[in-house]
C-alpha cells in the first residue's frame, strides 16, 4: 500500500466519521428532544429561583436575587418563554405527541 493509498483511505475514514458526528449532533431527531429537555430543566430551575416574577411568593427568591446580574440575559429569555407558552404539561405533551 503506497502513501497515496493510505492518505486516500484516511480521508475516506475521516469523512465518514465527521458525517456520522454531524448527523448525531445536529440532524438526528433526538437532538431536538434533548434540546427541549434541557430547556425544560432550565425553566424549572429559573422558576424555583424566581417564582416571585410571576406573583408566587417564595422565600428562596430573596437569596437567589444575587444571581440576577449573572443570569440577566437568560432571565429575560426565560420570562418571555414562560409567558408565551401554556403549561409545562402542554409542552411535555407536544414533545411526545406526533401530529
Amino acid at each position: 500500500m503506497t502513501l497515496v493509498d493510505r492518505i486516500a483511505t484516511f480521508r475516506e475514514w475521516v469523512t465518514e466519521v465527521l458525517h456520522g458526528l454531524y448527523h448525531g449532533m445536529f440532524e438526528h431527531p433526538a437532538f431536538e428532544k434533548i434540546e427541549h429537555e434541557a430547556e425544560d430543566q432550565e425553566d424549572v430551575f429559573f422558576f424555583a429561583c424566581f417564582a416571585d416574577a410571576f406573583g408566587i411568593p417564595s422565600p428562596v427568591s430573596y437569596y437567589t436575587a444575587e444571581l440576577l446580574p449573572y443570569l440577566a440575559e437568560e432571565f429575560e429569555a426565560w420570562e418571555r418563554r414562560m409567558w408565551d407558552r401554556g403549561t409545562l404539561l402542554e409542552r411535555k405533551g407536544e414533545q411526545y405527541h406526533f401530529h
